[in-house]
């Protein structure tokens, strides 16, 4: 587990809202919208234009084949970020070694279970600086199942001046924190806790799964 002091302080002031980036709550609440009581939308649903603003910090992951979870979007503000293109590549490719099992057990918790996940990512480039991001992962139907597609957005939480120019060579997963629940928010009712909230290795699996 990476802890790291520097970096918590903004984690602590950030906690009373489920998701602290704008790109986070952009596309949560669009894909709610257009799921309404399902578990989930469908892929030919989305319109790129409604989240056009944002479409720089925005993931498309296939599920299956010899990867399991393979980029087939990646933004342009995410491959600047890492300095290399990721479509076509396994989403865990871009994790340090020993974080890649944690995250293909959260993956395979959003796909089977159609479950929103967000969670505190630590961005590491060559010469040890780091970057606080935050990975937010919606399920998604593709020609009626939902584990063929996975929706998400990757997103620095600040922006420092070596930020794209200083690619980040690996991504860690944080040490957890108390995260509310994003039904909440969608209800209106930021800063209530949700009972529900279930473990899945350092991060935070939030309700919201098959209707």
């Amino acid at each position: 587990m990476l802890r790291l002091p520097a970096l918590s302080r903004l984690a602590i002031a950030a906690r009373s809202h489920p998701l602290k980036h704008a790109s986070s709550r952009a596309l949560y609440e669009y894909w709610n919208r257009l799921r309404a009581a399902r578990a989930a939308p469908e892929r030919g649903q989305l319109e790129p234009g409604a989240i056009r603003s944002i479409l720089s910090d925005i993931l498309m992951i296939e599920i299956g084949g010899p990867e399991r979870f393979t980029v087939r979007l990646a933004g342009t503000r995410i491959c600047s970020l890492m300095g290399r293109e990721l479509k076509g590549r396994a989403f865990t490719d871009a994790f340090a070694p020993g974080d890649r099992p944690e995250m293909l057990r959260v993956l395979d918790e959003v796909a089977k279970t159609s479950t929103p996940m967000v969670g505190g990512l630590v961005g590491e480039s060559a010469d040890k600086r780091l970057l606080e991001l935050e990975l937010l992962l919606l399920p998604l139907r593709h020609r009626g199942r939902t584990e063929a597609r996975m929706l998400g957005s990757l997103a620095a939480l600040t922006f420092p001046y070596w930020a794209t120019l200083t690619p980040l060579v690996c991504l860690r997963i944080a040490s957890s924190r108390v995260i509310e629940a994003i039904e909440a928010l969608a209800l209106g009712k930021p800063g209530m806790p949700d009972p529900r909230l279930r473990a899945v290795g350092h991060l935070r699996v939030l309700p919201g799964g098959r209707a």
